[in-house]
């Protein structure tokens, strides 16, 4: 994918229906937005299973599952990282929620969350951490993106609360 293409992408829209999915999860299944018909999804997408920040948020996202579940919500991560992979971080971390693997990235690109990042001085095209918030309708609601950790899960809670 060039810089250019990516330049004609564009975010999905807030109160219009959120981009469908349909993706292998943890847990040998295959989950789809459409399943989820009825409760609100969190859709966050993060950038690499076992990485410090990408922890962080997931045990964040762990710590208050409660809260989400008595919001009637369901927290969904997704990366590009392998099902194999996902199903280590999700034990390590002893996280109650599933995580999706969109190795072909077409999802992420529905979201629009792939961009061009540098580290170290190289640039690369990869997952910028982003959260979607999906009404019971299947309604995008709220998103963030460019997340910094600190305080992220909170205020999508407080979102989630008040849907």
């Amino acid at each position: 994918m060039t810089k250019e293409t990516l330049k004609h992408m564009s975010s999905p829209e807030i109160d219009q229906s959120a981009p469908a999915f349909d993706l292998p999860a943890t847990g040998d299944q295959q989950i789809s937005l459409a399943s989820l018909a009825g409760q609100n999804v969190v859709l966050y997408f993060y950038p690499r299973d076992d990485t410090p920040g990408c922890t962080t948020e997931s045990q964040d996202f762990r710590d208050l599952s409660a809260e989400f579940e008595k919001a009637s919500t369901v927290i969904l991560g997704i990366s590009q990282d392998s099902i194999k992979s996902h199903e280590k971080f999700k034990a390590k971390h002893a996280m109650p929620f599933d995580l999706l693997s969109d190795e072909s990235g077409d999802v992420c690109e529905a979201y629009d969350v792939i961009k061009l990042k540098k580290m170290y001085g190289k640039e690369f095209m990869g997952i910028e951490r982003s959260t979607f918030l999906i009404d019971a309708k299947g309604i995008l609601r709220k998103s963030w993106l460019k997340v910094k950790v600190p305080g992220h899960v909170a205020e999508v809670l407080e979102s989630a609360q008040a849907l």
